[in-house]
């Protein structure tokens, strides 16, 4: 699985708001790799600098000294709705009677076509294929037609259907909004004193750390916030009453270990799934590994349940990133080691229970299967931090049709034997959600079990629902 985006913005007078988007975006770098952005507000006038690639490769220390100003919008991005081209990088950036703004959006619609056919108007230029410029023009129109800044968002968002944490720069000041059920995160905090009237806001709470900002408050599900210059409280208002349905894999695998959900760090949730795990599905083995960097801190708790041992026996390459450069045919039949390399030395003769976080297609799990025993492994016990992933995801997360998830099309005992693996067990629902000691209603589960919080197009649902699950998901 792959992560739709990250988004930062910072509200700031005399401080280098460029430069500081640029080391939020750096600490969300995570969230997206394909490209990046950032507009800057500079009396009146907005810079926009966007481009494919990382955040380190998109920006120089000259690019950045070009882009004074006050208040930055960031955004880091892969793609979901729109391809991955440099016309679909954000922030958007659109003129208005009131001024130019800026938008970035992480999330995806489930009604995009219909947006597009209320927003396109015969003057409307659209330069991108993304949904997040349909939420831009939609904003942009209603501010045409005499609204204000406010309500102009908020007449944006009630045409919006679907998953959304958007910030919003206007010369009115900074917004930042949720969908109705929260599905992706946004924080916020101050730069210096409250008092200062300095503004970040964050995808997750790693942004705003990496600057010395403080955590004030998450960005509530279905609330508009808006930001001014120098004042010490934002104006917070309820836009939608829904149910919250924060994703429950932002806990298990998007968000970095060192981010704040519900007052505690994701590592010590993963590794409470971990020793969930253990309780749940444990067996002998000689050692315990997890899969980097994600099923790390779920193989320490698994080992701390079971007194199994924990061991490093993958190394990452924490240097790769996409590439345009295709390997030899050898390298590609390698596959895994591109990116994760066992250390024979510590697996050779080893009973190894791996501890990985989801296993969507199963077409890398199978392959790492192949190098832990080619490192000299004699047993490999597969173990999965989270349920079957057997329907695709419409809110932000690049999954494939249903026909292509592996838990959707085979059963447990066929996984296993598809892995080559001497046994496999996932975490149960009820675990997860019982190491998140939250209701099971609080996050939006799809992927696991197809209630999805959000209608849906029929057309938009068969895109990707191509038939009923035969696999696991049929037994459950």
């Amino acid at each position: 699985m792959e992560e739709a985006c990250g988004v930062f913005a910072v509200l700031a007078g005399e401080q280098p708001v460029a430069n500081l988007a640029y080391f939020g975006l750096y600490a969300l770098q995570h969230r997206g790799q394909e490209s990046a952005g950032i507009a800057v507000f500079n009396q009146g006038k907005v810079r926009l600098h966007k481009d494919m690639g990382l955040v380190s490769q998109v920006f120089d220390q000259d690019v950045l000294a070009r882009m004074p100003g006050d208040l930055a919008i960031g955004h880091n991005r892969y793609s979901t709705t729109g391809s991955s081209r440099v016309c679909n990088a954000q922030p958007v950036v659109l003129m208005t009677r009131l001024g130019a703004f800026a938008l970035a959006h992480n999330g995806n619609l489930v009604n995009a076509r219909e947006l597009r056919e209320l927003v396109d108007d015969g003057q409307a230029e659209f330069t991108s294929t993304t949904d997040s410029e349909l939420i831009a023009f939609a904003v942009q129109q209603a501010v045409d037609r005499g609204l204000d800044w406010t309500a102009a968002i908020e007449a944006a968002l009630k045409l919006c259907r679907g998953a959304f944490s958007l910030v919003i720069g206007t010369p009115d000041g900074l917004f930042a909004v949720r969908d109705g059920h929260g599905i992706r995160p946004l924080v916020f905090g101050t730069l210096g004193d409250s008092a200062s009237g300095h503004w970040v806001v964050s995808s997750e709470t790693c942004g705003l750390e990496i600057i010395g900002a403080r955590y004030v408050d998450d960005v509530q599900p279905g609330e508009l916030v808006r930001f001014a210059l120098g004042s010490s409280e934002p104006q917070r208002r309820r836009w939608s009453e829904e149910p919250n349905r924060l994703c429950v894999f932002e806990m298990i695998y998007f968000a970095r270990p060192d981010s704040q959900f519900f007052g505690e760090s994701l590592y010590s949730y993963r590794q409470r799934i971990g020793r969930t795990l253990a309780r749940e599905s444990c067996v002998d083995a000689d050692l315990v590994i997890g899969v980097p960097d994600s099923g790390i801190p779920a193989a320490i708790g698994f080992s701390q349940e079971s007194g199994i041992p924990y061991g490093d026996g993958l190394i990452k390459n924490r240097y790769v990133g996409r590439t345009f450069i295709q390997p030899t045919q050898a390298m590609r039949e390698a596959g895994i080691r591109v990116k994760l390399n066992p250390l024979p030395d510590v697996l050779a003769g080893k009973r190894l229970i791996v501890i990985d976080d989801s296993i969507v297609r199963g077409t890398t799990s199978r392959k790492l299967v192949v190098a832990l025993r080619d490192a000299g492994a004699t047993e490999v016990h597969m173990r999965i931090s989270s349920p079957p992933v057997t329907h695709p995801c419409f809110y932000g997360i690049d999954t494939d049709t249903q026909d292509q998830l592996i838990a959707a099309q085979m059963t447990l005992e066929q996984i296993k034997d598809h892995l080559k693996v001497e046994s496999l067990a996932y975490l149960s629902k009820e675990g997860m959600l019982e190491a998140a000691k939250a209701e099971s209603g609080h996050f939006c589960s799809a992927c696991f079990d197809g209630q999805y919080p959000i209608p849906m197009d029929e057309k938009l649902l068969s895109s990707k629902l191509m038939m009923e699950p035969a696999g696991i998901a049929a037994r459950s």
